[in-house]
């Protein structure tokens, strides 16, 4: 568990204490049951992070309400939104290898985290993830209960794929953006882990297999030229 669950589950518990011994049981019974609901809330399970060449990974654990073709600063690209219920966990990680080339806090509305313009104009942080494929975006967005956004990283800090960035509190949506040359590996209604649950395969194309295969057909054309000369 995140340290927040202690912040938020404990004064319950005193309160709880209280209550019970005032005699005021149906009081104590609910403020446990919230309790507990805080704690389990905030719970921080290990993940098994998948090795394999360019996994995109998943930043949070939910379900697929978007699969788009998206522009993201005159680039051409994918998105992908994942909406956190309340039961989901709410911890978020990074989605790949990488530097955090940008990161950016905006301010915005609380609209419920299904609704499409919530990825655009709900509170949110924006990271910008320097690969070696080149750049990728994913946001943790607040939704209608959840009212912040919390990251537990700094602009210009190196992370590991499936690494712990961060939290959106109670309820929430989170969106990777990934270039239009990835590979998309999920759909509408999947159900995703953070940080196992692979979204994209995005391979650097200097370690493709493809760009592999293109240089030994440069050298293949080489050779007999070579040959004539000889």
């Amino acid at each position: 568990m995140v340290k927040e669950g202690y912040y938020f589950g404990l004064p319950l518990l005193l309160l709880a204490g209280g209550a019970y011994f005032a005699q005021w049981t149906i009081a104590a019974i609910v403020l446990v049951c919230l309790a507990l609901f805080v704690f389990s809330f905030f719970r921080d399970p290990e993940r098994v992070i998948p090795q394999e060449p360019g996994a995109v990974v998943s930043p949070a654990d939910g379900r697929i309400v978007v699969v788009t073709d998206e522009d993201y600063a005159g680039q051409p690209g994918k998105r992908i939104s994942i909406f956190l219920a309340v039961w989901n966990v709410h911890v978020n990680r990074s989605p790949a290898d990488g530097i955090i080339a940008r990161m950016e806090y905006r301010p915005g509305k609380f609209l419920a985290a299904m609704v499409a313009q919530a990825s655009t104009e709900n509170e949110q942080n924006v990271f910008t993830l320097s690969t070696d494929a080149g750049e990728m975006v994913f946001k943790q967005i607040a939704g209608l209960i959840a009212r912040r956004v919390v990251s537990w990283k700094k602009e210009g800090e190196r992370v590991a794929r499936g690494e712990r960035i961060g939290l959106v509190r109670f309820g929430s949506r989170a969106d990777v953006w990934v270039p239009r040359d990835a590979e998309i590996l999920v759909k509408l209604g999947d159900n995703v882990k953070g940080g196992s649950s692979v979204l994209a395969k995005w391979v650097s194309k200097s370690k493709s297999p493809e760009a592999g295969r293109e240089k030994v057909s440069d050298a293949e054309a080489v050779l007999p030229a070579v040959g004539k000369r000889a």
